[in-house]
């Protein structure tokens, strides 16, 4: 994934990964609504990794570059450890 950059979801990523990650809400309900009866990706949002969140803000609005930053940080080793834990 050495060479992947920001792009669209697409219907052949359901069955091309096995998890696919949320930031908030709205990406989640948007990521269902695409999802393909045959898929076989989980969906699950980010933040369910961690107990104090439940959206990675958008920095964009926030200007919480350095929050969200940290947040993602965190929800990333969360999830690394719990799939090492499955």
């Amino acid at each position: 994934m050495g060479d992947l950059r920001a792009r669209q979801l697409s219907v052949d990523d359901f069955k091309r990964f096995d998890l696919i990650l949320g930031m908030d809400a709205e990406n989640l309900s948007d990521i269902k609504a695409l999802e393909p009866v045959d898929g076989v990706a989980r969906i699950a949002c980010f933040t369910n990794y961690v107990a104090d969140a439940d959206h990675v803000p958008d920095p964009y609005y926030t200007r919480d570059f350095d929050g969200a930053l940290g947040l993602i940080e965190r929800c990333a080793d969360a999830l690394i450890a719990a799939e090492i834990s499955r």
